[in-house]
């Protein structure tokens, strides 16, 4: 299967132009799961509103033609349908719907956003897919607990400031090894809001030895993909 991770334009809070984005995204990315960084509809704002799946159509469309999964950022219901909080949004040709919430809030979210309460996985074609947002990727019970999900792909969407490359990477490949994953990052690139003037870009699939495969550069608009192989039966 191949997975492909992008890192589109976004105008700050506009879900509408976002979404062709992402619809342009998938279109050239030619894969069957597309991963976008975090809050990739809105931009890292804080104050952001929460998105409606039925909000997407351009992304719908675009699913709907190429075949693809995407998963997207964006601000969502909290769990208890209160609140909001960060979020995953699973597309297909038929919808979007909410897919998981960041379970581990950094720096200021915890006073915008409240937690999700549980790990949460995907299965496309039979390769299993892993969820995680962030600052979830450098929590070792996060990663453990989406690995014991029986993942074959850990796929997170970040939006990580340029100067902390290195520890994006290192986490990826720590969760690699340590869970013989396969590890496939969108991180968001250009500038955003909340301090991020140069967010770090660099997409990258690892392999589950720790190997980078597939990395993108710091441009916007730029995509990564690599053919990711599930784990064999009973392994």
């Amino acid at each position: 299967m191949t997975i492909a991770v992008a890192q589109p334009r976004c105008a700050p809070r506009d879900v509408a132009v976002n979404a062709v984005a992402h619809a342009e995204a998938v279109r050239a990315a030619s894969a069957r799961v597309v991963v976008f960084p975090e809050l990739s509809l809105t931009g890292y704002h804080f104050d952001a509103p929460v998105v409606s799946p039925d909000a997407l159509g351009p992304l719908v469309a675009a699913c709907a033609d190429t075949g693809a999964v995407a998963f997207a950022g964006a601000p969502v219901a909290g769990p208890s349908g209160s609140g909001r909080s960060i979020g995953v949004l699973e597309v297909t040709g038929a919808g979007g719907r909410v897919a998981y919430r960041k379970m581990w809030l950094g720096g200021e979210e915890p006073a915008h956003f409240v937690p999700g309460d549980a790990p949460a996985a995907v299965e496309v074609d039979g390769v299993r897919i892993g969820l995680a947002v962030c600052k979830d990727t450098g929590v070792p019970e996060h990663a453990a607990a989406v690995a014991a999900l029986g993942v074959d792909v850990y796929a997170a969407g970040v939006a990580e400031h340029e100067s902390d490359l290195d520890v994006l990477r290192s986490r990826a490949r720590r969760i690699a090894v340590r869970h013989g994953v396969w590890v496939a990052v969108a991180s968001f690139a250009g500038s955003t809001g909340e301090g991020f003037a140069r967010a770090a870009g660099r997409s990258a699939v690892w392999d589950p030895r720790g190997a980078l495969v597939r990395s993108a550069g710091v441009e916007v608009d730029a995509v990564a993909r690599a053919g990711v192989v599930p784990r064999p039966a009973g392994a």
